[in-house]
């Protein structure tokens, strides 16, 4: 992002939290895509955190900084406590507030009058590690303290890790490509209004709903299919996406030349 019409770091003397929030709400960013629980209450608890934000004088990168500290305590108590129901409560209400920051950091930024590539830098390096080091500290849970059976559920948490690696990065790149070629006319197919059907049908693939199904950690037997169903829903989802995403992506520009094929590493065909 680069910062355009800088403002304000914090509210003007005499603006209210409500204009703040209405101010937020009129400059959110595409819902196209977005799942249910992301769209419809993470954005909303953002929008409340970034003006709370800006009221008290927070950059974008501060608040990036809480955002990695609750979720990382969360992340971090599933590899080092052993499962009950209040470890559950404490692990999503962790998981909870810190996705709600992460949705804050950029409404934030957009009300200071734009974001910088240091701070989408720093967004998507901690959303990156927070990814796949969820599922590695549940696996690493699962075998200290024998939540299942240790062996092929193992392969669970593991297999999860690089589904949510490859899912988080294909979404990253997409959006980089398709930012480079919004600079050429008509290269960008016209905008759709964001759908309510699909938000709700790729539910299973939204992070909010994965931090919400940790309150199950006291029960095994709920947990542990709830956690299964969801990894299979998204690495089903992210199969038939890259085929979808393959044929956005050779829509978008002309042909690579032979010479950046060369340089990226692969043979070019003659």
């Amino acid at each position: 992002m680069t910062v355009t019409g800088s403002r304000s770091t914090r509210a003007p003397a005499g603006q209210r939290m409500r204009q703040t929030i209405g101010e937020l709400a009129s400059a959110q960013k595409s819902a196209k895509g977005a799942p249910a629980y992301s769209r419809f209450v993470n954005r909303k608890l953002g929008r409340l955190l970034a003006a709370m934000a800006f009221h008290i004088g927070l950059t974008p990168n501060a608040v990036t900084a809480i955002s990695a500290l609750w979720t990382f305590t969360g992340i971090a108590l599933l590899a080092l406590v052993a499962p009950s129901w209040g470890l559950g409560v404490v692990v999503t209400a962790c998981l909870v507030v810190g996705y709600a920051f992460d949705a804050a950091d950029g409404q934030l930024a957009r009300l200071r009058g734009g974001g910088s590539p240091v701070g989408e830098w720093l967004d998507h390096m901690v959303d990156s590690v927070k990814v796949s080091s969820l599922h590695l500290a549940l696996a690493i849970g699962m075998y200290r303290f024998e939540f299942v059976e240790r062996g092929a559920a193992l392969l669970v948490p593991l297999g999860f890790a690089l589904v949510a690696a490859v899912h988080f990065f294909g979404t990253i790149l997409n959006d980089q490509l398709r930012r480079q070629q919004a600079a050429l006319p008509g290269q960008l197919p016209a905008a759709h209004p964001a759908s309510v059907l699909r938000s709700l049908i790729v539910i299973p693939t939204d992070y909010g709903l994965l931090c919400l199904i940790f309150v199950l950690l006291g029960e095994p037997a709920l947990f542990f299919p709830a956690y299964t169903f969801l990894f299979a829903a998204t690495t089903l989802y992210l199969l038939l996406a890259s085929v979808r995403w393959f044929g956005q992506m050779k829509s978008l520009g002309g042909p690579t030349t032979a010479a950046e094929e060369h340089e990226d590493g692969s043979s070019s065909i003659t």
